[in-house]
């Protein structure tokens, strides 16, 4: 599940991220903004990373992350410290080991370039900070004191053909888009390219996908095609988690049958 942190008290947030840890949920993510993406464009709103810290200390059981952190807004070297601080702090109550999941892209949202005084760049330089910073964080978690509890799994979000799936097929230990089907399978042919070009094996990266407009038949062909993580979002001010309980079923069916 997706929270996205907009248009709701911090207590709302808090509590529905409690209500989808009971419900089953595996994973629970928000996002990396600071304006909201719909509704009133100046509603409330909170940071992202900040909130991962509360909710690792607030859960139990459930991984967590942002579904994506925007590499630009942070300096590389801070962003590893940060999910580092954050796989600990999720440790605490998971027998010592962290729920972090460190998802990553190279960011779009032009408002929150602007405001918040990052430069916008193009398309092309965001993505070539994305892979130039990415071996710089992998290389801060080895010399950090304490060291992450685990390998933090690193989720990279985006379906660009020529740069992004460069960069999943190098770093990535999941990847997520929004692609129907047809989409996914021909985005899939070109990753495994990328990865025979880097050496990589492609079955170390999970596929994850977005199912918040699509049916359980259109998640059934994504299946098929290899995803196993799938998302959906839930926004503020209400939340309405009536649908996952629905999808919760689709899943628990799937898992029965492997």
């Amino acid at each position: 599940m997706q929270i996205a942190p907009q248009h709701a008290s911090y207590e709302k947030i808090r509590d529905t991220v409690s209500a989808c840890e009971e419900l089953g949920v595996d994973i629970v993510f928000n996002w990396d903004h600071f304006f909201p993406l719909s509704g009133d464009a100046d509603g409330l709103h909170f940071e992202s990373w900040t909130m991962l810290a509360a909710m690792a200390e607030q859960t139990t059981g459930v991984e967590l992350g942002c579904l994506v952190n925007c590499n630009a807004y942070r300096n590389p070297n801070l962003q590893a410290d940060m999910a580092r601080t954050i796989d600990h702090i999720s440790a605490g109550s998971n027998g010592g080991v962290g729920r972090f999941i460190f998802g990553t892209g190279s960011g779009w949202f032009e408002r929150d370039f602007d405001e918040y005084g990052y430069d916008f760049g193009t398309k092309g330089s965001r993505l070539d900070a994305l892979a130039h910073d990415l071996p710089i964080i992998r290389d801060r978690w080895t010399k950090l004191n304490p060291a992450p509890t685990r390998d933090i799994p690193i989720m990279i979000g985006g379906g660009g053909e020529r740069k992004t799936l460069r960069i999943v097929a190098e770093h990535a230990d999941i990847w997520h888009s929004f692609s129907d089907a047809e989409t996914l399978e021909r985005k899939l042919g070109i990753l495994e390219a990328h990865c025979a070009d880097v050496g990589r094996d492609m079955s170390e990266i999970e596929v994850s996908t977005e199912i918040r407009q699509r049916t359980h038949g259109d998640a059934d062909a994504q299946v098929a095609l290899g995803a196993t993580l799938f998302t959906m979002q839930v926004s503020g001010p209400n939340y309405d988690l009536a649908p996952v309980r629905d999808w919760l079923a689709w899943r628990d069916e799937h898992n029965s049958t492997r």
